[in-house]
């Protein structure tokens, strides 16, 4: 299932790096995909829970908003 995230506090390409990587750790996930002009992260999960994104989000130094 493909959902969307907002995600605060990216400012270039290396900050969705971070978070590409952080996410790319949970298990689950298919596709990531960050774009900090949208303030956006894009994600194809099987069985990963919004809270389990938004703690790898969050524990690589950007916030989610709820």
């Amino acid at each position: 299932m493909s959902r969307t995230l907002r995600v605060t506090g990216m400012s270039c390409g290396g900050c969705e790096q971070n978070v590409e990587s952080a996410l790319g750790e949970l298990d689950g996930l298919s596709r990531v995909e960050a774009d900090h002009e949208g303030d956006t992260v894009e994600v194809v999960a099987d069985g990963v829970a919004d809270d389990e994104i938004r703690a790898a989000v969050e524990a690589a130094g950007y916030t989610v908003p709820r």
